[in-house]
């Protein structure tokens, strides 16, 4: 399962049981807006953070990726040297 259908599942689960949570609940209409807009708000925040914190792990796996990629190329380019000074 990809992270961006899990965040995508979690978004519409969350927006979904808001939803049924507030309509169920016995209040006035005003009230019930202001409910949802809180709700949403809420949510849309919580989504934020959630989608900041997966690009910042992202970003550092793709950082170590990189760095290990380098060293690997380095690694090979020294063995590759080595063999050419044996053949000649």
């Amino acid at each position: 399962m990809s992270i961006g259908r899990f965040i995508a599942g979690f978004a519409i689960g969350s927006i979904v049981g808001g939803l049924i949570g507030v309509l169920l609940a016995p209040q006035s209409g005003e009230e019930t807006r202001e409910q949802l807009a809180d709700k949403s708000k809420d949510i849309c925040d919580k989504a934020h953070t959630a989608v900041s914190e997966i690009q910042t792990k992202a970003d550092g796996i793709v950082s170590e990726m990189q760095a290990k990629g380098d060293e690997l190329i380095a690694k090979l380019q020294d063995v590759i040297n080595k063999q050419k000074k044996v053949e000649e």
